[in-house]
């Protein structure tokens, strides 16, 4: 039997995610799990009780992998890592538990979800360039400081997009994510729109599209999270805004 050359058996196979990008893609899948959840409450008749809890438990298991993620990193003796390490082991244990409580409470128990994974992969980020700086992945410099912002408000699941008489408009909390903005970061495979698949901005509105990462977009945030955004947007000495809160008010931008 005449063994195939070995150029025969090499074919691309992409890296495994990162622990950053890991969590990224989890507060990807929260922010889906909890715009199915708010879709149902406001369209259903009477809500299917059981419907969220397939996803709900799969999201719990998913955390505790995160969480597994971060341990295998051996970064500890940094406060900020033990309490990110907290913070994921609470979020897995309020998922397990929104599978015993009905659609509404099971929905305000994942409500948080997304900015909690995302703060915690720019606390996994910041510390793995403190101690591995010499390997960590170079900053993207594709991205502007807006650009840079941008992907962050969309990783925590605070952007959606719609239209009104031809017109495209974004949805968004501070800082604003513009609709120009979107575009560029669509044209570089690092955003995209899920049609429908997010609430409509009031009672009786169509759904809006929510905006997500794509895989390009979740490795490109991962190279910058928790660094200052820099590039053309930013001045001199400008202090970039924390993560915004869940009370500050959504906005409307073009």
């Amino acid at each position: 039997m005449t063994t195939p050359p070995i150029e025969s058996l090499l074919f691309d196979v992409p890296p495994p995610p990162t622990p950053v990008e890991r969590l990224l893609h989890l507060a990807d899948q929260y922010t889906r799990h909890n715009d199915a959840l708010d879709i149902l409450l406001r369209t259903a008749t009477e809500a299917e009780p059981q419907a969220h809890v397939a996803s709900a438990l799969r999201l719990a298991s998913d955390t505790r992998i995160a969480v597994k993620t971060v341990h295998d990193e051996r970064l500890y003796g940094s406060t900020e890592l033990t309490e990110c390490v907290l913070r994921l082991k609470q979020l897995a244990f309020l998922s397990t538990a929104s599978a015993n409580y009905g659609v509404r409470a099971a929905r305000e128990l994942t409500a948080l979800a997304p900015e909690v994974a995302v703060s915690c992969a720019a606390a996994l980020a910041a510390e793995t360039r403190r101690r591995h700086w010499s390997t960590v992945i170079a900053p993207d410099e594709r991205l502007t400081a807006a650009q840079h912002t941008a992907l962050t408000e969309i990783a925590c699941g605070h952007v959606v997009a719609s239209s009104s008489l031809g017109r495209e408009f974004t949805s968004s909390r501070e800082p604003k994510v513009l609709m120009s903005t979107l575009r560029a970061l669509e044209s570089k495979d690092l955003a995209e729109r899920t049609p429908n698949s997010a609430l409509g901005a009031y009672i009786g509105s169509p759904p809006q599209d929510r905006v997500r990462l794509t895989p390009a977009g979740i490795t490109a945030l991962a190279s910058v999270i928790g660094l200052p955004p820099t590039g053309p947007g930013t001045a001199p000495g400008t202090t970039p805004r924390p993560i915004p809160t869940a009370t500050q008010a959504t906005t409307r931008s073009r």
